[in-house]
């Protein structure tokens, strides 16, 4: 079996050194244009030992965007901004993707330009779901996701467009490769759901081939410009996040994309479901909360690239027995590595792991909570420091 400190092969361009995932994370941390900055540069090269970052969602254009403060690749500061990062990442020595968003109806439209409405599948609204923006008086917050416009045919092949534009960006700023993602409620998730897509357009719910054809249009896309071993997706099947409708043809869906994923020779799928412990996790045993082994076999067998397993993972003990069922490869890793930018060696090491406070997590605090997390080795010299001040 494969340990998480064995390297794994991305096509055969791509060699990551372990096999740990810093899975992408929202942290509001972009300067003002949402431009990636110095201190993000640090953020991320602190976590180089990871054998592949995946960093935050970011906006490929002014209509995916549905946060304050999340950052774009659509202008030339942005690029400019990520390329601090890519370089920073990669002279310590790490390999880094970027993750590329629509939030769709996730949005609000304060956030657009004239108040327009989100851009939606259909008109039906997220009904449960709030976003993060400033609200009436310029105070961030959270609100209602806003009430969606139905996306024109015209529309979708033009974002396809969009997509391709970021991905040219992304590869121009330095970044290894990129991650679609098609997750947790947004855009591309909302297009999969046939509960939710009730088109009856070549985009339409009416057959999975038509509910995955944006998706693989935008892979397409994705290949063309960077090639084997170098482009992820990650989904989230049987999610409900963000409002989504609890889908019958989910594993059709999923087994469906599967197979196309694999015929793009896509170099990894990135799987986000919860594990439920056991009572007893000192054997390292666990029950999965929605995907058993029996899909995640099929999903196995349809796909024959790297399959990234994310939710909940804490521990090495945990991320070893998931990689020892033979069906994944490698392991997302999300909160741990807010507080510890040397997860790879606390985990390897079995040195203990810091929290993080909460608050910190969306804020415009600077390195607080964010940079300010010291390794392990070096803690004890930061609590002296802090009792000296």
């Amino acid at each position: 079996m494969a340990d998480l400190f064995d390297p794994r092969h991305l096509g055969s361009s791509l060699t990551l050194g372990n096999r740990i995932v810093m899975a992408p994370m929202t942290r509001t941390r972009t300067s003002e244009g949402d431009v990636p900055n110095a201190l993000m540069a640090t953020y991320y090269g602190q976590r180089a030992g990871a054998g592949l970052i995946i960093a935050e969602a970011t906006d490929i254009d002014r209509s995916a965007k549905g946060y304050a403060m999340t950052p774009g690749i659509y202008t030339q500061a942005q690029k400019e901004g990520w390329q601090l990062v890519t370089d920073e990442v990669h002279r310590k020595g790490g390999k880094i993707f970027l993750q590329l968003w629509h939030v769709g109806r996730m949005s609000h439209p304060s956030i657009h330009h004239d108040g327009q409405a989100p851009r939606g599948v259909t008109e039906e609204r997220a009904e449960h779901s709030d976003v993060f923006v400033h609200d009436d008086n310029g105070k961030l917050g959270y609100i209602r996701a806003g009430v969606p416009r139905r996306m024109e045919t015209s529309e979708i092949e033009s974002l396809v467009s969009d997509f391709s534009r970021a991905f040219e960006n992304a590869h121009q700023a330095g970044f290894d490769g990129v991650e679609i993602h098609a997750a947790n409620g947004y855009l591309f998730d909302q297009f999969m759901n046939s509960a939710l897509n009730t088109r009856d357009d070549r985009y339409g719910g009416s057959t999975v081939e038509n509910r995955a054809r944006f998706l693989m249009e935008v892979v397409d896309e994705a290949m063309r410009i960077f090639g084997e071993g170098r482009v992820g997706v990650r989904l989230a099947p049987f999610g409900r996040f963000n409002s989504m409708p609890a889908d019958p043809l989910t594993e059709q869906t999923l087994l469906y994309v599967s197979e196309h994923l694999a015929r793009r020779n896509v170099a990894y799928m990135h799987l986000v479901y919860e594990l439920m412990p056991t009572e007893n996790m000192e054997n390292a045993e666990f029950k999965q909360s929605y995907l058993d082994h029996g899909l995640l076999n099929k999903v196995r067998a349809a796909f024959d690239g790297a399959i990234i397993w994310c939710g909940g993972f804490a521990s090495r003990e945990s991320a070893q027995a998931a990689l020892d069922t033979g069906l994944v490869d490698l392991i997302g890793f999300g909160r741990p590595y807010i507080a510890n930018p040397d997860l790879d060696q606390r985990l390897k090491q079995g040195w203990e792991l810091s929290e993080a406070d909460r608050s910190t997590y969306y804020t415009r605090r600077g390195e607080v909570g964010f940079t300010d997390f010291p390794s392990y080795v070096n803690e004890d010299q930061h609590v002296a420091d802090s009792i000296s001040q």
